[in-house]
């Protein structure tokens, strides 16, 4: 027998799809301390597990509204760079044991991430207005998809000193935005179900120009182009093998 959905259902819901990203962690636990050549292989892996993300918020938003999910590209792309611009002036605060550098670096991986969690919000919010079956089935999918995200951020933060812990703690304040948006979406699904598109855009746009612009360069400095493309490609078809398998 189902069970009524309520807001608090859906908060709980996409609470726990937020908490699932901090698991990305896990398999760093006992590589918090590495070389610098090992920086650059988890730049490379992050940027190919983007690459696989972007591609399927691309997919998933051009499949609904080909011309809102491009604009929502374009604009990604726009507040990702002015935003990178800021810090550049204003200077990264100090975030746990990161120097100035890498706590740049740190914000700018976070702040795309979270921003694409806001469409993930919306998306379970929107699921469990069609049904409580639907919602379940994609609280399940995106909690699941979350777990390589956070492994994303992780690879960025754990090998330049933070804690495994803490990067778990990012990896889910990142996602934070889900329960907080999920319930408002489903509050006013048919307001929010035409922004979706354009959200998913937004965020593949983001996460393209964090791959193209912070972490391929990063990759490059410690390994060879061909190792860099060959990590690249393993994790993304990772990634989407990933992403098959539980749909």
């Amino acid at each position: 027998m189902a069970l009524e959905v309520t807001l608090f259902t859906v908060f709980i819901a996409a609470l726990i799809t937020a908490l699932t990203t901090g698991l990305g962690a896990l398999p760093l636990v006992f590589s918090n301390k590495v070389g610098k050549k090992w920086l650059s292989v988890g730049a490379a892996m992050a940027a190919g597990l983007m690459l696989a993300a972007s591609h399927s918020l691309t997919k998933e938003g051009i499949a609904k509204q080909e011309w809102l999910a491009l604009a929502g590209m374009v604009t990604g792309l726009i507040l990702v760079y002015l935003a990178y611009q800021w810090i550049e002036k204003q200077g990264a605060p100090d975030v746990s044991e990161l120097n100035n550098a890498d706590a740049k670096k740190a914000l700018m991986i976070v702040g795309v991430m979270t921003a694409h969690s806001f469409a993930e919000g919306i998306g379970v919010g929107v699921s469990y207005g069609g049904s409580q079956q639907l919602g379940v089935f994609i609280t399940a999918a995106i909690a699941v998809h979350n777990i390589p995200e956070g492994l994303a951020i992780a690879l960025i933060l754990v090998p330049r000193g933070m804690s495994v812990t803490k990067a778990a703690g990012w990896s889910i304040f990142s996602s934070l935005p889900q329960p907080l948006v999920a319930v408002p979406a489903y509050m006013f699904v048919n307001t929010f179900k035409p922004v979706l598109p354009f959200g998913l855009g937004l965020a593949a746009g983001a996460m393209i120009w964090m791959v193209f612009a912070e972490l391929l360069p990063d990759a490059n400095k410690k390994l060879q182009p061909a190792t860099v493309g060959a990590i690249v490609v393993l994790a993304f078809l990772g990634m989407m093998v990933f992403q098959v398998s539980i749909q």
